[in-house]
């Protein structure tokens, strides 16, 4: 299994492999494009020469800001969601003893678990929590009874709703046309 998220190898693969990576990236998926967030962790790594939950949550604040910021900046509110990484690391060092992969792992938790356990991670609320239990679903190998039900909708099979479902360039095109048609029907009901 391999992630085609980001349209680059390297942070596709990392994403892959750490699932520290994948759970920042989720984080950082909010007002900017996907391919943006999901690539975010590659530049966090490179520039803070690690990915370690413990590491990063005890980084000084104001140089991983600093880290956020510099070009090609990791997200478009640098300060704010480079607070928001560092709670997050905090929370995984603090309640899965630094192992992200833990809160899908550790006795063997049903789709409702995991749901409700990242719902009470900083910055993932249920919409977000939802998207990330079906890419966990649907891309990442997790198999625990009920993932799709307390996902929904975004563990619909053959659904292009979010990131869950990019695989290729031609899904991330109709996961973006999805999106753009919910944001239109949202300023027509306005």
């Amino acid at each position: 299994m391999t992630l085609h998220i980001t349209g680059d190898a390297a942070a596709d693969q990392l994403l892959t492999d750490d699932p520290l990576a994948l759970l920042i990236g989720m984080l950082l998926d909010q007002q900017v494009a996907m391919e943006t967030a999901f690539a975010g962790p590659l530049k966090i790594a490179e520039r803070a020469g690690t990915l370690d939950a413990s590491a990063l949550a005890s980084f000084d604040p104001d140089a991983f800001a600093e880290l956020f910021k510099a070009t090609p900046a990791v997200h478009r509110f640098p300060g704010s969601m480079a607070g928001r990484v560092q709670a997050l690391c905090a929370a995984i060092e603090q309640d899965w003893a630094g192992d992200a992969a833990a809160i899908w792992r550790r006795d063997e938790p049903d789709g409702p678990t995991v749901l409700k356990r990242l719902k009470t991670l900083p910055g993932f609320g249920e919409q977000k929590a939802k998207i990330f239990l079906a890419l966990l679903g649907k891309q990442y190998g997790f198999t625990g009874d009920g993932w799709r039900e307390a996902s929904a909708p975004y563990g619909e099979d053959g659904s292009h709703r979010s990131v869950a479902d990019i695989v290729s360039p031609e899904s991330l095109a109709l996961v973006r046309e999805h999106k753009r048609a919910v944001k239109a029907a949202a300023k027509e009901k306005a």
